[in-house]
C-alpha cells in the first residue's frame, strides 16, 4: 500500500508543478485530472476487495460453512449500553418513589434483564432466520 501512496504523492507533486508552470487558468483541468486518477485507484482497490470477499464467501459456501458475520462493538453490547444509560433515571425514580428499596428493585431489574440476555446468547441483533433456527432446536 505504501508504494501506491508514493505513486499518488508523485502524481500530486507533478500536478502541483504543472499548475505552477501553466498558471491558474489550467487549475480546474489539472485538479480534475488528478481526482480522476485518485478515483481510478479507489475503484481498483474497491474492485479487488469486493472480488476477494466474494471469493471468500464462495469458498465458505462450497465448504458448507456459513460466512462469518462480523459484529461491531455496539451490536454485541447494545443492551448493556442502553441499560447503563437508563440506569440513572431509573435509579432516581426508584429512590424518589420508594427509597432504598426502589433503588434495589430498579438495579435488580437492570441486572436481571442483562443476565437473561447474556444467558440466551446475546442474540438481540441476529437475523430472523438464525434466531428461528437456534430457538427451535430439538
Amino acid at each position: 500500500m505504501e508504494a501506491r501512496d508514493h505513486e499518488l504523492k508523485k502524481e500530486l507533486a507533478a500536478t502541483l508543478q504543472a499548475r505552477g508552470e501553466l498558471g491558474a487558468e489550467y487549475e480546474s483541468v489539472l485538479i480534475e485530472s488528478f481526482l480522476e486518477k485518485v478515483e481510478q485507484r479507489l475503484d481498483t482497490t474497491l474492485d479487488r476487495r469486493v472480488r476477494r470477499q466474494l471469493a471468500e464467501q464462495q469458498t465458505a459456501g462450497a465448504r458448507g460453512a456459513r460466512p462469518a458475520q462480523p459484529e461491531t462493538f455496539g451490536e454485541r453490547h447494545a443492551l448493556g449500553i442502553v441499560s447503563l444509560i437508563l440506569a440513572v433515571p431509573l435509579s432516581a425514580i426508584g429512590v424518589v418513589n420508594a427509597g432504598i428499596e426502589g433503588l434495589v428493585v430498579a438495579w435488580l431489574g437492570i441486572v436481571g434483564v442483562n443476565a437473561f440476555q447474556a444467558a440466551r446468547g446475546g442474540g438481540l441483533f441476529r437475523r430472523r432466520d438464525e434466531r428461528a433456527s437456534s430457538d427451535w432446536k430439538d
